[in-house]
């Protein structure tokens, strides 16, 4: 890389009308260990007027930034926005799904990290939320509540990545057992149809895999599980410093493969 090069992280979450929800994700930004030479800007899919993707290109490419490193903050590589916006970066030669987005506006070259699907920090907030609703683990199921797609690509990708979170989760946790179930298409009355006439001994605990609390977390995952017995929380990824953490590693990742420097 030429000694001009210039690095920035821009960090892209999908945004929510929630104030709590953005400002979990800001947080969590803010928190990042690099400051000075490296700008980090939080931007968003949609929602949040003033700063959305293109928003954070231009603010960045203001400052003289011509490497930028991309942040997919996303749960997962079966999210349609995750292709989406990487096709609209000119990281993908086609979108994967329909799209309403445009080719951003940029000049800077772009080195797009994976989003966290299966990344060991998963599974271990996921533990930390759910540790103090364990109480004989070698008798407790886990049904680990993600968003899941209608579209069949996308869809084994969600459950390729959650499948490996749930080992995880198992092994961390010492469970009886740990399986992922979607909202889309609905799993989970299946899954805890299953367990109570296969292993009706177990206590089921259900733990959400969402970046944030709100909607879902809040009322189509209650809604599912209503009247099952199921120990249940709602506590979502953020907020936790291990986000924090998980990008600074991406973002140290990719400087070494894109060869640029502090």
């Amino acid at each position: 890389m030429s000694d001009t090069s210039k690095a920035g992280v821009l960090v892209i979450s999908h945004g929510s009308r929630s104030p709590v929800w953005v400002e979990r994700v800001d947080r969590a930004v803010a928190d990042v260990g690099w400051t000075g030479a490296v700008p980090v800007v939080s931007s968003f899919l949609e929602i949040v007027e003033g700063r959305l993707i293109q928003d954070g290109i231009d603010t960045l490419e203001a400052q003289g930034v011509t490497d930028l490193i991309v942040i997919p903050l996303f749960v997962s590589y079966g999210s349609t926005h995750v292709d989406e916006i990487r096709w609209a970066l000119g990281d993908l030669p086609r979108p994967s799904s329909e799209t309403d987005l445009q080719p951003f506006r940029l000049n800077a070259r772009v080195w797009v990290c994976p989003p966290l699907d299966d990344d060991p920090v998963v599974a271990e907030i996921m533990y930390e939320h759910i540790r103090d609703l364990s109480v004989r683990p070698e008798r407790e199921a886990v049904l680990l509540i993600g968003h899941g797609s209608g579209l069949s690509y996308f869809y084994k990708r969600w459950k390729r990545g959650m499948e490996r979170v749930a080992a995880d989760l198992k092994e961390l946790g010492g469970f009886a057992e740990v399986r992922s179930a979607l909202l889309l298409p609905d799993e989970t009355a299946d899954v805890l149809h299953s367990w109570k006439r296969e292993m009706p001994e177990r206590d089921v605990i259900a733990a959400p895999l969402f970046l944030s609390e709100g909607y879902f977390t809040e009322r189509v995952i209650p809604d599912r599980l209503g009247g099952r017995g199921c120990r249940y929380n709602g506590r979502a990824l953020l907020p936790h410093r291990g986000i924090s953490h998980w990008m600074e590693r991406q973002i140290a990742e990719m400087m070494d493969k894109a060869g640029l420097r502090v």
